[in-house]
């Protein structure tokens, strides 16, 4: 019995020499972070649109006689300029018609004259009354239908000489031709064969379709309107920057009811003949004027359930959870559109270990945009920014 009071004894002795010596450890020290103010930069943002090249002219090309190719005076796919020639059909038929329309047209010309000269001799006679006034008014008429027969052989000539002229078929614009439909000893019917087709390049258009909200953005924001040419710049689906400028030349005069989008195209010079009619690429357009912007990195964003927030140190070195508005990504930096100051200290590192209303010991950082951050990331999100020029 002594002996197990002993025992007791001592394990009661130990328990508290151990009690009392967790009481006197000393608390873990606050987590070491790193902050820094906001980095304030003027930047402007950007909204990207997937859109489409097209030419701004095409023309497919046919006959305007009917009659056999005897020429073809290009070679597939060459760049051509507006009136060289083509294709030949056969001239020697239009040209017969044209002789024969020709010789009408004199022969009437000189039964107008020998009418004239009748007339002439008709009314002299009426005058010494050696004739009567019937006869003077039939002549009369013999002329005006010799007028008109000349009127009418002058008519038939100009359109013999004009399908003599179309046997030369010519571009009608400058571009890039397709290849030849028709060859040498092909008959081609008038307005139905296809000979080619002809796309101008340069400039080209940047067809693409923007939502309502950001027409009504652009709108009272004065970027589009009357007189307004806003930049563009457009990247191809290979391409991580944006290398193509251009300028924004036409937006619509309706939404389309069905999708609720409204149409527009930019153009941009395209002197080598690079960009292709049917190519798909990114625009991004201006989509606000320059302003002040804060970033910070985007590591320092920590998803709380719904809302994005950063993490705010006080005076006295206290966390608080700052729900913030991000925007897009900008040099490696997150642009923050509300929800923070320019002199707010945002922790930068080490935000895995802080908790919201728990002392945190700081080390004081900078921010900087990363020299080396790609221009655009591979897929381009619906909005982007740039830094504004100065």
């Amino acid at each position: 019995m002594f002996s197990s009071r002993r025992i007791w004894a001592c394990l009661a002795a130990s328990a508290l020499v151990s009690a009392c010596g967790a009481a006197k450890s000393p608390p873990p020290p606050p987590p070491l972070v790193v902050a820094a103010p906001p980095l304030q930069r003027q930047v402007e943002d950007w909204d990207d649109f997937v859109g489409q090249f097209e030419s701004p002219a095409s023309v497919e090309l046919r006959p305007r006689v009917t009659g056999y190719v005897t020429q073809v005076a290009f070679k597939d796919g060459q760049e051509v300029r507006k009136g060289q020639l083509l294709f030949v059909i056969d001239p020697r038929p239009y040209a017969a018609a044209y002789a024969q329309a020709k010789a009408q047209e004199a022969h009437a010309e000189a039964a107008l004259t020998d009418a004239n000269v009748e007339l002439a001799r008709s009314q002299s006679l009426l005058a010494a009354r050696a004739t009567s006034q019937q006869d003077v008014d039939t002549r009369a008429a013999t002329a005006h239908t010799a007028a008109a027969d000349v009127a009418a052989a002058q008519a038939a000539e100009r359109t013999a000489a004009l399908n003599l002229g179309f046997t030369r078929v010519v571009a009608p614009i400058s571009g890039k031709i397709s290849d030849a439909k028709a060859m040498p000893g092909n008959l081609v019917t008038q307005d139905v064969t296809v000979l080619t087709s002809i796309v101008s390049l340069d400039p080209i258009r940047f067809r693409f379709t923007g939502p309502e909200a950001e027409f009504l953005k652009y709108k009272r924001q004065n970027i589009i309107g009357p007189g307004l040419t806003p930049a563009v710049q457009i990247r191809l689906q290979d391409e991580a920057g944006y290398k193509w400028p251009g300028k924004l030349a036409f937006v619509d005069n309706a939404f389309d009811t069905a999708s609720g989008v409204i149409s527009a195209y930019a153009l941009l010079d395209n002197p080598g003949g690079f960009l292709t009619p049917g190519m798909f690429g990114h625009l991004r357009l201006q989509g606000s004027r320059p302003y002040m912007g804060l970033l910070v990195p985007d590591q320092a964003l920590v998803t709380d359930q719904a809302r994005q927030v950063v993490y705010v140190i006080d005076r006295q070195n206290i966390a608080h959870a700052r729900a913030v508005e991000p925007g897009p990504l900008l040099g490696g930096l997150r642009v923050i559109r509300s929800g923070l100051s320019p002199s707010d200290r945002v922790v930068i590192e080490g935000v895995q270990h802080v908790q919201a209303g728990k002392a945190v010991t700081v080390r004081p950082g900078a921010i900087a945009p990363q020299t080396d951050a790609p221009a655009a990331p591979t897929a381009a999100p619906s909005s982007s920014a740039t830094f504004a020029l100065p």
